[in-house]
């Protein structure tokens, strides 16, 4: 069982949606010190000064996580400043919606690089300090787009495919090491949080609160689970998708759940 109390927790674009609540539960659940990375100045600046106001030990990093030598730079400071990072939450993402061949070069890059890359080299930057003191936990926030295409989503679902198999592949690593080295995968269908504004939600799928899925998350912290799921349909579709062929997979997902044309009328952000 992980305890968050008197524990150092990181959690990239922490300063609004998901990533705020998460770290304000984490105090309320006695975290030692919360350390926010985010690229909005102003929100950083007001959502630290909020959680000052209560009396909580808060660390903000302006930092743009598409950038490699940020990421590197800003880890130094955080271990120096800081002390080493107990719980990692690897939240930070966006999203583009539109069919792939109206995508353009840099929109897929920058995807790429904050949803996949830049999650890949936060943890590296503050693994090996985990794995020194034999005690660490860390949570990557992927998505149901991780288990399965959807239209008018391909780079966002390619991003988190690959986080969960780099997830799953740092886990059965970390778990052959001595120690309470932990990693939970995070695999929420759509969350209401304005990521996903004019997002029609499938059939089982009901959009997700934003209290709902950080409840799960702390939860999945506190009791180690390998993974969150959110909601209950998600859980079965590694299910589903292997004992259906991929044409009637295609149809029930399709036209019964309506899941391919959640995405048709999208302009989150």
């Amino acid at each position: 069982m992980t305890k968050i109390k008197g524990k150092n927790v990181l959690i990239t674009g922490g300063a609004s949606g998901i990533g705020k609540l998460i770290g304000e539960q984490c105090l309320e659940k006695g975290a030692n010190q919360i350390i926010i990375w985010d690229i909005n100045e102003n929100a950083l600046n007001k959502t630290c000064e909020e959680f000052k106001a209560k009396g909580y030990a808060v660390h903000p990093y302006l930092v743009d996580v598409s950038d490699l030598a940020q990421i590197i730079d800003t880890s130094k400071k955080v271990l120096n400043q800081v002390g080493t990072i107990d719980i990692l939450i690897n939240n930070a993402g966006i999203v583009t919606g539109k069919p792939f061949h109206e995508q353009d070069h840099k929109s897929i890059h920058k995807t790429l690089e904050i949803n996949t890359a830049a999650v890949m080299h936060i943890t590296r930057a503050f693994i090996k300090p985990m794995i020194d003191q034999k005690i660490g936990h860390i949570i990557n926030i992927a998505s149901a787009a991780a288990m399965m295409a959807n239209p008018n989503m391909s780079v966002y679902a390619g991003s988190k495919w690959a986080v969960l198999g780099w997830s799953e592949s740092l886990r059965l690593e970390l778990e052959s090491l001595e120690g309470e080295l932990h990693v939970t995968t995070v695999t929420p269908s759509y969350i209401d949080t304005g990521m996903f504004d004019g997002v029609k939600a499938p059939l089982l799928l009901p959009m997700l609160k934003p209290d709902t899925i950080v409840k799960a998350i702390i939860n999945g912290i506190e009791k180690n689970k390998l993974f969150v799921r959110k909601p209950f349909m998600v859980n079965s579709l590694p299910l589903i998708k292997g004992i259906l062929p991929t044409r009637a997979f295609d149809w029930f997902v399709g036209n019964i759940l309506k899941v391919y044309k959640s995405m048709d009328e999208f302009k989150g952000h």
